[in-house]
C-alpha cells in the first residue's frame, strides 16, 4: 500500500449542532470516510466531534449511555457494541481508559475481533494510553486476520497504536500530538484522520512504539513534577513564598510544563475563594 497525502480542510474550533457536518465529505478520502469511534470520555468525545466537523461520517459507541445520548441528539449514529460499530466502518478509532478496556473492546464478547479472522474495517487506530505489550498483542492478532472484502487500498487489515499528548484542551481545540507505532504506510494513509484531531503527528516505528513513546513522555513529565515539588518544599522551608518561586522558575532555567500547572492551580484557588467554579484539566 502506498503512502497517501491528502489534507482535510481546516478545523473549526467552535461549533454547535447546526455545523456538526459543516465540511463537505468530498474533502475526505473515500477509504477513510466511514469512521467508528469507541470511547467517548473527556478526550474521545472531543476527538470524535472534530472528525465530524472535518466531514467524516462517524458512528460512535460507549458503555456510558449518557455519553452516547449527547451524540444521538445531534444526529450522530450510535451503536450498542464495538462489533456493531465495525459493521458500518472503514476505520475504527478507540480511545479508552486502560489496557483492560482495550483488550475487552477488541477481544471480548461483541468485540471488534469476536467473529474470527475476517474483518470489515481495513484500519484500526488505538489512541488509548496503554503498555506496549498490549498494543503489540492486538497488532499480532490483527495481522492474522483478513478483510471480508478485498479493497484496492489494502489487502489486509492494519492497526496503529497512536496515543496522544495535550490533554482535554488540546483534544477540544484539535491540537493533539499523536505518537504513532505500526506500519509506516498505514501511518501515512491515516494522517488525514490524525490531522483532523491534532496538529502534530510523529511516527515512532513498529507496533507498540507509539505506546512506548507515550510512556517515556509520561515518565519524563513525572520526574519533572517530582523535582519541582521538592524544590518548592525546600524553598518554602527556607522562607521563600511559593508564588515567588513560581515567578523565578517561570523566567529561568527551571521553567517547565509543571510550573504552568502550578499557576493554573493558584488561579483556581483565587476563583474558588471568590465562589467561581473553575475546571482545571491536566494534559494527558
Amino acid at each position: 500500500m502506498v503512502g497517501l497525502g491528502w489534507r482535510v480542510g481546516s478545523k473549526v474550533q467552535r461549533w454547535g449542532r447546526s455545523c456538526l457536518r459543516g465540511f463537505s465529505s468530498a474533502a475526505v478520502p473515500s477509504q477513510l470516510e466511514n469512521v467508528g469511534f469507541i470511547g467517548l470520555g473527556n478526550m474521545g468525545s472531543h476527538m470524535a466531534r472534530n472528525l465530524i466537523t472535518a466531514g467524516y461520517k462517524v458512528t460512535v459507541h460507549d458503555i456510558n449511555e449518557n455519553s452516547m445520548k449527547k451524540f444521538s441528539e445531534d444526529g450522530i449514529p450510535t451503536k450498542q457494541s464495538p462489533l456493531e460499530v465495525s459493521e458500518s466502518s472503514d476505520v475504527i478509532i478507540t480511545m479508552l481508559p486502560s489496557s483492560t478496556h482495550v483488550l475487552e473492546v477488541y477481544n471480548g464478547p461483541n468485540g471488534l475481533l469476536c467473529r474470527g479472522e475476517r474483518l470489515g474495517p481495513w484500519l484500526y487506530i488505538d489512541s488509548s494510553t496503554v503498555d506496549p505489550q498490549t498494543s503489540r498483542k492486538i497488532s499480532t492478532a490483527i495481522s492474522r486476520c483478513l478483510l471480508k472484502e478485498k479493497k484496492g487500498y489494502a489487502e489486509s487489515p492494519k492497526i496503529l497504536d497512536a496515543p496522544v499528548s495535550g490533554g482535554v484542551p488540546a483534544a477540544e481545540a484539535g491540537k493533539l500530538t499523536f505518537m504513532v507505532g505500526g506500519l509506516e504506510e498505514a501511518y501515512l494513509a491515516a494522517k488525514p484522520l490524525l490531522q483532523a484531531m491534532g496538529e502534530k503527528t510523529i511516527y515512532c516505528g513498529g507496533a507498540g512504539n507509539g505506546s512506548a513513546a507515550k510512556i517515556c513522555n509520561n515518565m519524563a513529565m513525572a520526574i519533572s513534577m517530582l523535582g519541582v515539588s521538592e524544590a518548592f518544599a525546600l524553598g518554602q522551608n527556607l522562607g521563600i513564598k511559593a508564588t515567588t518561586l513560581t515567578d523565578i522558575f517561570n523566567c529561568s532555567s527551571a521553567r517547565c510544563w509543571t510550573i504552568h500547572i502550578i499557576q493554573f492551580l493558584e488561579l483556581w484557588k483565587v476563583y474558588h475563594h471568590q465562589g467561581t467554579i473553575v475546571v482545571v484539566s491536566l494534559p494527558n
